[in-house]
């Protein structure tokens, strides 16, 4: 169960879930098909077609299930409350810098073509357009967005809650209407990733040395081999990184190429992701462009079976208290993952914390505990990360709740959070309700019905 769901404040008038206003490519071509003012907050529009393409996600989300009669007047409550806080934004000057606008396109666009197995021509076959024109598309929405999610953080800046508000927050709910939550558990892993063996890893070798040489001797040109070869994202720009400062590469791969001159090719360079050719195209200062090819080592099944008995022979230096846990993440588990600075705890998410309800669980990860005992360590499970490659982990069972009303020694963290989340929303609605007696609001008249609109209106007229 999800306590903030129970834990709500009833006390909200204006509604403050802010809507993401690029929600996804698709619904976005529908604005040419809907185009009339409907709202007007500050100096931003309201299109009629937002509130649509809200409202048709609100109903492809509820699966079927019936919107109440309002949702319509209740989607357009969301939108103003965007804009509302979009337009303080720009009042308040606050910054979203171009570069972080073009990192968050390409994240949406890698994340598109991922789905679509890295083919281009699927994606301008199902968008009508090419990548750049959906960029550009895009782009002033998207840093509209993000001066949105900015200007909401700001507003409930370092707000937090004492134990003692945490208390009485709790004390507050009816007895008759605390939660009952299911069994939670606290997991932690040792994560190990198999290694290419040597044969492949020296093919891989060879192989870049020769694309290199290729390069070097001016047979072939860098970035036709790079789309033809490298086994990345980039290997449709040809290789092409754009620009970046100091720090933005892991450790190898920025030594190689801050040692390059323009238009240098660097030797084989290894890096955790694979084996790499760089190119020096650039550099400003202590910004550098470059490209590159990468070629992973592809592991074999024998290279992971070798992995799960080193794994499994970890496990059993655990269990016979020869080494502990902790001492073991150190020793063997993968840097890279995020419970390898947690002491080996997995962290929920959704949540944050450390709590999982076993409903929660990665299927693996909830058959290999269901029967287990505290403290007891898994056998080997194999899994894979987002881009394909295999992992081994151990898991061990730290703790387990059984299934309880909701109280405060056993449930603090969730109440703290429940707690947390409504003093920000009166925080935020106290923000927001402020800020419409200073702010100049219009709505068309369609929806001059709708009672939450009304509100907004009583507000400016008591300012």
């Amino acid at each position: 169960m999800n306590c903030p769901t129970y834990f709500s404040n009833n006390r909200i008038r204006v509604l403050v879930l802010i809507p993401v206003l690029i929600s996804s490519l698709s619904l976005h071509g529908q604005r040419k098909m809907i185009d009339r003012v409907v709202a007007l907050v500050g100096k931003e529009y309201v299109l009629l077609s937002e509130v649509e393409e809200q409202l048709a996600m609100l109903k492809s989300q509820r699966a079927g299930t019936p919107l109440p009669p309002d949702a319509r007047c209740s989607v357009l409550e969301q939108v103003m409350a965007g804009k509302l806080l979009l337009n303080q934004a720009k009042l308040d000057s606050v910054e979203v810098k171009d570069s972080e606008v073009e990192t968050q396109l390409n994240a949406r666009i890698e994340r598109i073509l991922g789905y679509m197995n890295n083919d281009m021509a699927q994606f301008e076959a199902y968008y009508g357009q090419t990548i750049g024109e959906v960029k550009d598309q895009l782009r002033a929405d998207l840093k509209d967005q993000l001066l949105t999610e900015r200007m909401r953080g700001q507003v409930m800046a370092d707000i937090t809650v004492t134990p003692s508000e945490v208390k009485a927050f709790f004390e507050k709910i009816p007895r008759d209407s605390l939660p009952d939550f299911n069994s939670d558990v606290e997991v932690a892993e040792i994560v190990v990733k198999p290694k290419a063996n040597e044969v492949e890893r020296q093919r891989c070798i060879e192989k870049l040395e020769g694309i290199r040489k290729r390069i070097v001797e001016g047979r072939e040109d860098f970035s036709a081999l790079a789309q033809k070869f490298s086994d990345d994202g980039s290997a449709r720009t040809g290789g092409d990184l754009g620009w970046a400062k100091r720090g933005k590469y892991v450790q190898e791969f920025e030594a190689a190429a801050y040692k390059l001159d323009q238009d240098e090719v660097s030797p084989v360079t290894e890096t955790e992701f694979g084996f790499h050719i760089i190119q020096m195209l650039g550099r400003r200062g202590s910004n550098i462009h470059v490209r590159h090819i990468l070629m992973r080592p592809r592991v074999s099944d024998n290279d992971v079976e070798i992995s799960r008995k080193f794994v499994d022979s970890v496990r059993i230096l655990v269990s016979k208290d020869s080494i502990t846990f902790s001492y073991a993440v150190k020793k063997f588990s993968d840097k890279n993952q995020q419970s390898y600075h947690n002491d080996g705890r997995m962290v929920n998410p959704a949540t944050g914390n450390t709590l999982f309800e076993v409903g929660d669980l990665d299927p693996d990860i909830y058959f290999a505990i269901d029967t287990m005992k505290v403290g007891g360590i898994s056998a080997p499970i194999e899994f894979s990360d987002r881009g394909g490659d295999p992992y081994l982990r151990i898991v061990m069972l730290q703790s387990r709740t059984k299934p309880h009303r909701a109280n405060l020694k056993q449930d603090y963290s969730k109440i703290q959070e429940a707690a947390i989340e409504s003093k920000r929303n009166e925080f935020l609605n106290n923000w927001i309700e402020q800020t419409i007696q200073k702010t100049f609001i219009q709505v068309d008249a369609m929806f001059a019905g709708c009672p939450n609109v009304q509100e907004w209106e009583k507000l400016k007229e008591n300012k």
